[in-house]
């Protein structure tokens, strides 16, 4: 969003609750308080790791989609005042990689607390009440829109990344949890 003028934007304020990684495990936004999600882009990951921490306050100045309760940023300003801009991906010269990392099969069970939107407010997943964020593309995602609303109860198949800032489960597989025998799988 290197293009639009942040001091024209809604600031939102709120406090850094967790971070949400990408599939690749880079961070790619954070909760404020307990559901306002804020997106930005992946080649801004480590400037944010750098300068934005848990319980910190922070200013947050961006775009609201219609269509989602997230703000898509293009200006971040940490609690002790360092601005990070979305100047693009290519604003320092240097083409932004994704990371590889490894990735293991997992299967968890849980509950949605937020459901989780990319950049121009589409559904992309949902976040856990235990923390672990689920990831799958928006086709996929718009089919299954009531396994990814609040207060469901689901459980997941697919490869995962952990690391300090959090957990990503990129989906193979999602059903809704009736209990410990029995799932209807999609």
């Amino acid at each position: 969003m290197h293009w639009i003028d942040p001091d024209c934007l809604q600031e939102t304020r709120g406090t850094v609750t967790q971070f949400l990684l990408n599939p690749h495990g880079e961070l790619d936004g954070f909760v404020l308080g307990k559901n306002k999600q804020v997106h930005f882009p992946p080649h801004m990951s480590k400037q944010v790791a750098k300068h934005v921490r848990i319980g910190e306050q922070v200013k947050v100045r961006g775009v609201k989609p219609r269509s989602a309760n997230m703000v898509a940023a293009v200006l971040l300003t940490s609690g002790s005042g360092v601005a990070i801009l979305d100047a693009g991906p290519h604003y320092d010269g240097e083409k932004h990689e994704k990371p590889h990392v490894e990735k293991r099969p997992i299967e968890i069970t849980g509950e949605v607390r937020l459901a989780l939107y990319g950049p121009k407010g589409e559904l992309r997943g949902a976040l856990l009440t235990d923390g672990t964020s689920i990831r799958m593309p928006p086709h996929a995602a718009a089919e299954l829109v009531s396994y990814l609303e609040p207060g469901a109860h689901i459980q997941v198949w697919g490869h995962g990344v952990k690391n300090k800032y959090g957990h990503t489960i990129e989906v193979d597989d999602i059903a809704q949890w009736v209990d410990a025998d029995s799932a209807e799988v999609r």
